[in-house]
């Protein structure tokens, strides 16, 4: 079910950017999400979204961007996409994400935008436009095989769609990168499956890849994602049981090893494990004479 709401703010702030994404602002124009992935912690309790199956559309979204942006006086990265998906279907109609970053590009502001959808090429001038300042494009993906992506991630684009935006991303000049999180235990941790997916992500033109091993397991979270293992992965949810019992987080197998695989797959293709953030401009010196 689609929903309009009204929302009283749009842009959260954070004391510094954060240290994995470069994020300073955070812009959801979405709540819930229908790519429905079944390990998605946005369903957590303490995001208060009630029905994630619903999506709630901010309707006054960009009228709040065009007031609180300006008033911003650090200028820092806007992240867009860490509670529900800025490119999930119902943007192809309703556009809210293309006329932020009309908005975004006007004020001159960084981007980063986190996605599981190829429908971000569509905005691709105005994200060349941002990224005279800063842009940077990074696609979830966390196994290289679709079939395996269509039963984790059953609402969102397949794989391969992912790779060939990121592609066309990079061939246009973008900083684009791969989001290699969650690996999910049992299903996606094997090193073949890692090392797949950092070759597939240098041939497509990826530029880093930011990996952690392993899922959170909150509460609701848990609850679902252990139904969803019984449904398609029979007998899964025991192993998890067993191993992680009510522990907030589960460690993918072997995480050590699997970091040493991922590391030095990514130096054999010349991929960086961080991506590089937006630094201001230094500012420019007066003339002495």
């Amino acid at each position: 079910m689609i929903r309009e709401v009204t929302a009283k703010t749009l842009l959260s702030s954070a004391k510094r950017p954060d240290p994995w994404f470069g994020i300073k602002y955070t812009m959801n124009l979405y709540r819930g999400c229908p790519h429905q992935c079944i390990y998605c912690d946005s369903r957590s309790e303490c995001y208060q979204i009630e029905n994630f199956t619903d999506v709630l559309v901010k309707v006054n979204a960009i009228d709040l961007l065009k007031k609180e942006l300006p008033r911003k006086r650090v200028i820092g990265t806007i992240g867009t996409g860490s509670m529900s998906d800025p490119y999930q279907p119902v943007e192809a109609a309703r556009r809210l994400t293309a006329q932020a970053l009309e908005v975004i590009a006007e004020q001159r502001f960084p981007l980063h935008a986190l996605t599981k959808s190829d429908l971000v090429v569509r905005d691709l001038d105005t994200l060349q436009h941002i990224a005279q300042v800063y842009a940077a494009v990074s696609f979830t993906i966390t196994t290289a095989d679709d079939e395996l992506g269509r039963k984790v991630e059953p609402g969102a684009p397949l794989v391969s769609r992912r790779f060939a935006a990121l592609r066309k991303l990079a061939e246009a000049g973008l900083l684009t990168g791969v989001l290699m999180m969650p690996i999910l235990p049992f299903i996606e941790d094997q090193p073949e499956n890692i090392t797949a997916l950092v070759a597939r992500a240098k041939a497509c033109g990826a530029t880093y890849i930011l990996a952690s091993f392993g899922m959170t397991l909150r509460d609701r979270q848990r609850v679902y994602y252990y139904t969803q293992l019984d449904r398609l992965f029979p007998g899964l949810r025991r192993q998890y049981e067993q191993q992680f019992g009510a522990r907030y987080s589960a460690t993918a197998r072997a995480a050590k090893r699997l970091e040493q695989i991922f590391t030095e797959a990514c130096e054999h293709h010349g991929l960086a494990t961080r991506m590089p953030f937006y630094e201001p401009a230094p500012p420019l010196q007066p003339a002495l004479f």
